[in-house]
């Protein structure tokens, strides 16, 4: 059967990254509201968001399709989502100053036709400079943080932010592309190359 990827985010850094392996995938933006409890096991938390996204969109397509599905959170003590205000992001970020924490992507991958799906997680451990409140007032006015989950983007101006990472920095962009494609490669016989 010829199947078509379906990404389940507006994620423009999603959408560019699946875009550098596949010429043609649909978008289809998932209109699941996320209710994440932020006292909850993150892996967890992010796998079931992950996967009620993608289950959102299933009910949205016509042909056979494989549908991807993503959702990233920051866990320190709880999980961080994206904050509510600029004070919030101000918060977080001199909370995680220094400090470890780590950033699980969970993701899902449906195929439209049978209901298979595989859910998994990335996490990656990522280790913050000693922030000056100068830094995080100006990082906080670029407005890049408000709609990232703690509050910051690796991939952009908060590359400032961070001392070093270990695991999979793609994954802290909120799309661990390796371990994606090897579960399409092992459970849907399905290669980018």
């Amino acid at each position: 059967m010829n199947y078509r990827i379906v990404l389940a985010s507006n994620s423009p850094r999603r959408k560019e990254m699946l875009s550098k392996f596949l010429n043609e995938f649909e978008v289809i933006a998932s209109e699941y509201e996320e209710n994440i409890d932020n006292c909850g096991n993150p892996k967890i938390e992010v796998m079931k968001a992950a996967l009620l996204k993608g289950m959102n969109v299933v009910d949205k397509v016509n042909k056979p399709s494989i549908i991807i599905a993503a959702d990233t959170i920051v866990y320190y003590e709880n999980i961080l989502e994206k904050p509510k205000s600029e004070e919030e992001a101000k918060i977080m970020l001199k909370t995680l100053s220094n400090k470890w924490h780590d950033v699980y992507t969970g993701f899902a991958i449906i195929d439209s036709t049978t209901n298979k799906s595989i859910i998994n997680f990335e996490k990656t451990r990522v280790k913050f400079n000693n922030l000056s409140s100068e830094l995080i007032d100006w990082y906080v006015a670029t407005k890049e943080p408000m709609d990232k989950a703690g509050a910051y983007g690796i991939q952009d101006l908060g590359a400032l932010l961070v001392e070093k990472i270990e695991g999979d920095y793609f994954n802290v962009v909120g799309f661990p592309i390796s371990k994606i494609h090897e579960m399409l490669c092992s459970h849907f016989n399905y290669k980018f190359f």
